[in-house]
């Protein structure tokens, strides 16, 4: 009896080692990303992949490239994507509107207004007259901010300069080409060009300053729904956090400097060494609560500027437009 006891024994551990081992292990949390494709959060995510960085927190990272900012909103919208890239204004815009969106820092990282190296132009007042070029379109924020900014020395921008509107890559191209003699371009647009002999005039991050900013402020973040951070609150954190160690990596590697210039475009060291500069200024470093009042301050000029076409029904930033994780309260 003994014998057959212990032999049962044997075998029930036996069976529960083989029941441990055949059954497959849990899976990974999945998290769908919708990314555009020439953006610099695309090789953000490179990094988190070519590090294992996802798998290392138990992440499945299922990423859609596309071809535009508005189609990552598409996608959110349409609950195709769980988190995107996009702007505090437009999280807030949408709260106001019913939806339960929200934003966490990404990046300060924002253009300048760009001129030839050898232009007379000593500030922004000397553009009058001129013809300035501007990415994004009309109600594009650093055009707005920098109108703000210019009517408090009595410049009306949009009336006594030329404007062109059109794609970055585009006006970039008449800059260099002579046909335009200020451009206000996304900063990795100001990058190539200043690569090309061409100076900034001034940044966007010292007319966020002018207008009462205590620091650059980090308007591009990672956006996602209220609902999906209360059910899977640990994703997200996992998730912001390997971001966060991307970063790390990207401050301190020059093997990923090298690996990622040509996937960006960059031919020389001296526009790998200034983008890699540029994007290392713009990563945010300040408590959600600083980025968060920056951020009120700067709506209402926003607001006043571009008007409701631009914020929607809001006169505040909505509340809950900037999420605080756990892992920062």
């Amino acid at each position: 009896m003994r014998a057959t006891r212990r032999l049962g024994l044997v075998f029930g551990q036996i069976a529960a080692l083989w029941l441990a081992t055949s059954l497959p292990a849990a899976a990974a949390d999945h998290l769908r990303l919708a990314v555009q494709k020439t953006g610099t959060f695309a090789w953000e995510l490179a990094i988190i992949k070519e590090h294992g960085l996802d798998k290392k927190a138990d992440l499945d990272l299922e990423i859609t490239q596309l071809a535009s900012t508005e189609a990552e909103k598409i996608a959110i919208q349409g609950n195709s994507a769980d988190l995107i890239l996009s702007d505090w204004l437009w999280v807030s815009r949408e709260r106001s509107l019913g939806s339960k969106l929200t934003f966490y820092p990404y990046s300060s990282s924002l253009g300048a207004v760009v001129v030839p190296a050898q232009a007379p132009f000593k500030d922004l007042a000397d553009l009058k007259g001129k013809k300035l070029a501007v990415a994004g379109g009309p109600l594009d924020k650093s055009w707005l901010l920098l109108q703000a900014f210019a009517k408090r020395s009595n410049f009306d921008l949009k009336r006594q300069t030329e404007i062109l509107y059109g794609a970055p890559a585009l006006l970039s191209a008449k800059m260099v080409q002579g046909e335009v003699d200020a451009n206000l371009n996304f900063w990795n647009f100001c990058v190539d060009l200043e690569s090309r002999g061409f100076r900034r005039l001034i940044g966007m991050d010292a007319v966020e300053k002018e207008l009462g900013a205590k620091a650059p402020v980090a308007m591009v973040g990672y956006v996602f729904s209220e609902d999906f951070a209360a059910k899977h609150p640990k994703v997200i954190e996992r998730f912001l956090e390997i971001a966060r160690q991307a970063k790390v990596i990207l401050a301190q590697s020059d093997e990923d400097w090298q690996r990622l210039g040509p996937q960006i475009g960059i031919k020389s060291a001296a526009e790998l060494a200034l983008y890699r500069q540029r994007y290392l200024d713009g990563i945010p470093h300040r408590p959600i609560a600083e980025e968060a009042a920056d951020a009120k301050l700067l709506y209402h000029i926003l607001a006043e500027t571009g008007g409701p076409e631009l914020v929607g029904p809001g006169t505040e930033l909505a509340e809950g437009t900037f999420f605080r994780p756990q892992m920062e309260n």
